[in-house]
């Protein structure tokens, strides 16, 4: 029977310096196949790290709309009558009939708006369609403290430590407490455990959190994180327009270039307390 998927593997590799080769052994950051099926029927394969797989499968299927509710999974558990060369790589869930019923309508939609030749306008107004509603208005978050998410989310990134190749997502207070933290070799995988976490715990929606991701923020993770309610989405790098576009059509607030004492807001100011330089203070 082969081994179970890890998060991390060992490899023996050379490495070149300075005209020297020696060897040594490195670690990878571990991805292999997850497929999540609804009773016997594979909805869906995504490349992932091994490790939560249940908040993922949740996740997903949660933030890609196939379930609205908690109360609609009722059960989810790793799928235990595969082959041995599938095992740990499979999740089985069972839907309530509410919910299996629009299954086939989601799943094309699912498909289709996965596909890369589908144009900005038509992949918000799916969005629009699911009836998001505009994330909480009155949560607010000190400048100060947006400033200092960086650095506790390179803390949390235990596996990248060792591999120097995983995305991390993680939640913080409006007081900048770590909530939860989850990696993966896909920044949306890192994202659906944090969504599937807080379905499985009946703590969606996500209105008092403010969702930190390394990388780029993109148009996925936005429609993700509005799906859980998050009013605030920061990332340390750029956004993409159709990411800009959606938090302002969600009026959510967007930050990028998160780093140091910098960065940039692209759309909900007004979440944001900006504190005032003591050099500008009025005389």
């Amino acid at each position: 029977m082969p081994p179970p998927p890890r998060s991390v593997d060992l490899t023996l590799v050379q490495e070149w310096q300075d005209g020297r080769l020696r060897p040594f052994q490195d670690y990878l950051a571990g991805e292999e196949p997850l497929e999540i099926r609804v009773g016997d029927r594979p909805i869906s394969v995504t490349m992932r790290t091994a490790g939560h797989d249940l908040e993922l499968a949740a996740g997903f299927l949660f933030t890609e709309g196939l379930i609205q509710r908690r109360e609609q999974l009722l059960s989810i558990q790793p799928a235990s009558d595969c082959r041995p060369a599938e095992q740990g790589n499979i999740v089985r869930v069972e839907l309530d009939p509410a919910a299996l019923a629009g299954l086939d309508s989601v799943r094309r939609n699912f498909y289709a708006t996965s596909s890369c030749g589908i144009c900005g306008k038509a992949s918000i107004d799916a969005v629009r369609l699911r009836g998001i509603a505009p994330p909480n208005p009155a949560f607010r978050i000190s400048a100060a403290t947006l400033c200092s998410l960086p650095e506790s989310l390179r803390t949390g990134q235990a596996i990248f430590e060792r591999t120097g190749g995983l995305h991390s997502a993680a939640l913080f207070s409006a007081q900048g407490e770590l909530v939860a933290q989850r990696e993966d070799i896909g920044r949306h995988n890192a994202v659906d455990k944090l969504a599937g976490w807080a379905l499985l715990g009946g703590r969606i929606p996500l209105s008092d959190c403010v969702l930190m991701v390394s990388g780029r923020g993109g148009f996925e993770i936005l429609q993700k994180a509005a799906v859980a309610g998050v009013p605030v989405v920061a990332s340390v790098s750029a956004p993409s327009s159709l990411a800009v576009r959606l938090a302002r059509e969600l009026r959510m607030t967007l930050v990028g270039f998160l780093r140091g004492r910098r960065f940039v807001v692209y759309a909900g100011q007004e979440r944001i307390e900006m504190e005032q330089p003591a050099d500008s203070a009025p005389g």
